[in-house]
């Protein structure tokens, strides 16, 4: 996949909240998806205590949902674990694995959030901005704003709200199963977001393209470590 724009992560803290509130401006909370014939879903998994990150991405065909390819990419990060920031440890690694797809997707769902952030910019909104793709955060828990707990049932929806403002929408996935939480990330509208994340569900709380993604990721993890220590290599 073509990526045209990105920039530097090693940057520290200060430095990379003051990059966050610029390219909040760059975010485009609504838009059009268009056509969608391919989805995408990234995560990124680290054991505890290394320095070392495993991004995936895997796409799908849309509506049916196969596995059309996967990829996936390991660097080491020096930057701290700090929520809010997540995005400059995940950042590289997530670009280097988007850039070995063949495919294009249409719309990436990332395992986070969107706009419903400390300062507007989380993952699936950093990296829609760089990508310049329609970008959806799907996350499994609140990081601002507040929800009122869905409806019971599967399609049942409550926005998040902050300062009387909707950021993003709690969504019951699978009934009596907790909801997650939908946020616009860059060029999509929040319904039409909604709208995909329901329309991507298999019967579990994940929506599938972050399903699959959070699959894969775990299991290159594993991988890794057992190669590690196949060939007498320290725990990285």
């Amino acid at each position: 996949m073509d990526i045209r724009e990105t920039h530097p992560f090693d940057l520290a803290p200060a430095e990379a909240i003051r990059l966050q509130e610029r390219l909040r401006k760059q975010v485009k909370p609504s838009g059009d998806a268009g056509e969608v014939s391919l989805v995408a879903g990234a995560d990124a998994s680290y054991a505890r205590g290394s320095d070392v990150i495993h991004a995936v991405v895997v796409v799908l065909r849309y509506p049916d949902l196969s596995v059309v390819e996967r990829a996936s990419a390991a660097t080491a990060t020096a930057f701290p674990y700090i929520p809010g920031l997540l995005t400059f440890r995940e950042g590289p690694a997530i670009i280097e694995a988007f850039q070995q797809l063949a495919s294009e997707p249409d719309v990436i769902f990332f395992d986070g959030q969107g706009i419903a952030h400390p300062r507007g910019l989380g993952i699936a909104s950093h990296m829609g901005v760089l990508f310049d793709r329609p970008a959806v955060g799907v996350a499994k828990s609140l990081l601002v704003g507040t929800a009122t707990e869905p409806g019971p049932g599967r399609g049942s929806t409550a926005p998040i709200l902050q300062d009387g403002e909707t950021i993003g929408m709690a969504v019951r996935t699978k009934e009596r199963v907790k909801p997650v939480y939908v946020s616009v990330g860059h060029r999509i509208d929040l319904s039409q977001a909604v709208d995909l994340v329901l329309a991507t569900g298999r019967g579990y709380r994940l929506p599938e393209p972050t399903r699959q993604a959070h699959l894969f990721a775990n299991t290159v993890r594993r991988e890794e470590g057992r190669d590690d220590r196949q060939t007498g290599l320290p725990a990285r």
